[in-house]
């Protein structure tokens, strides 16, 4: 039974955009397209997250590959100055908007 629980837990990966969304909406079309073309996962984009689905059981792309994907998207996009992946919650990864020194103060 164990091991039933854990191949449920690793089916599915997500992916927190709220604040991507909310500064730049355009992007995330973008990022859908970038994932559509390199991970082999059934991806469902909803208002504020992402959510891929392993198409095959225990067939989720690691988390250090899909946070390299979203680091070379954020590159590819220009707003890596603004934006950062950070690991959440064990299947989550989220793209969180950098503070500035200015925020900080």
């Amino acid at each position: 039974m164990r091991k039933d629980k854990e191949v449920n837990e690793l089916s599915s990966m997500v992916i927190d955009i709220s604040e991507l969304r909310s500064a730049y909406g355009d992007k995330v079309e973008d990022l859908e397209k970038l994932l559509k073309e390199k991970v082999k996962a059934k991806i469902e984009v909803g208002a504020r997250e992402i959510t891929l689905t392993a198409e095959k059981e225990g067939e989720i792309p690691q988390k250090d590959h899909v946070r390299v994907l979203l680091k070379k998207f954020l590159h590819k996009a220009e707003i890596r100055t603004e934006f950062r992946v950070i690991a959440g919650q064990e299947n989550r990864l989220m793209i969180k908007e950098r503070k500035t020194t200015e925020e900080a103060e």
